[in-house]
């Protein structure tokens, strides 16, 4: 039976995007991410509960974010689910989650430079920018390079 493990969210930055290089120059940068959502309780109430996301970009994403990416704006992050497990300095089994983006849209929101970002940003097979305002990067072997024969 087939899976999916896909993300979509559009929330704000919790905070400027750390980004670190690795060896061989590869970029991954981190930021946390929040979504909200009101709803009125029982009482009648209005009330706001905001989720904390931890949202990692790779290669030219991570970039295009440590360029452009900052605390408060606004973007629309597609990815996957990913979770990993360690064991702390006390020899204790922990999991932290995160969502690896391959696609991000800056939508604007509060920017230092008031331009409120608008770009859209995707990691491809290809390894050249396109002209439609998404950056390529090397990704997994999953995106195939072979032409769409399909007439639609």
């Amino acid at each position: 039976m087939a899976s999916v493990n896909k993300v979509i969210l559009i929330g704000n930055l919790g905070k400027d995007p750390e980004v670190r290089h690795l060896e061989g120059g590869v970029a991954v940068a981190r930021f946390p991410l929040a979504t909200s959502e009101s709803y009125k309780d029982k009482s009648g109430q209005k009330q706001e509960k905001t989720e904390w996301h931890n949202i990692v970009v790779w290669r030219g994403l991570a970039e295009v974010a440590e360029k452009y990416l900052r605390k408060g704006q606004s973007v629309f992050i597609e990815g996957k689910i990913r979770t990993n497990q360690y064991q702390d300095k006390d020899g204790n089994q922990r999991y932290s989650t995160e969502i690896v983006a391959d696609n991000m849209t800056m939508l604007g929101g509060r920017s230092d430079n008031g331009n409120g970002g608008g770009g859209n940003y995707q990691e491809t097979a290809s390894s050249t920018a396109s002209s439609g305002g998404n950056y390529g990067g090397n990704t997994s072997a999953s995106q195939n390079d072979e032409p769409d024969d399909l007439p639609f």
